[in-house]
């Protein structure tokens, strides 16, 4: 969907929540075209990577390789320094 028309961005918001619906906020967080995957332990990290890409999956949506970034102990999200010690 090309993001120069105005609605573009919280139409692609809308599908991704609707795409992932059932995965809670405890497993990821989505903002326009941001996906945040996380977990308490190392395992519940690669269990949601898992959830997620398979939902992701069953859509055919696609992902770039060149703009995923896994296993960050800490990221910057919307200004924000995220890690496990808190925002």
């Amino acid at each position: 969907m090309p993001f120069g028309l105005c609605n573009a961005p919280a139409t692609f918001e809308h599908l991704m929540e609707t795409v992932l619906r059932g995965l809670s906020y405890e497993s990821c967080l989505v903002y326009l075209d941001d996906i945040i995957i996380v977990g308490h332990s190392f395992e519940e990290h690669l269990k949601n990577i898992r959830r997620v890409l398979q939902k992701l999956k069953e859509a055919n949506l696609k992902l770039s390789p060149f703009k995923c970034h896994l296993f960050r102990l800490e990221v910057t999200y919307l200004g924000h320094i995220i890690s496990a010690e808190g925002v």
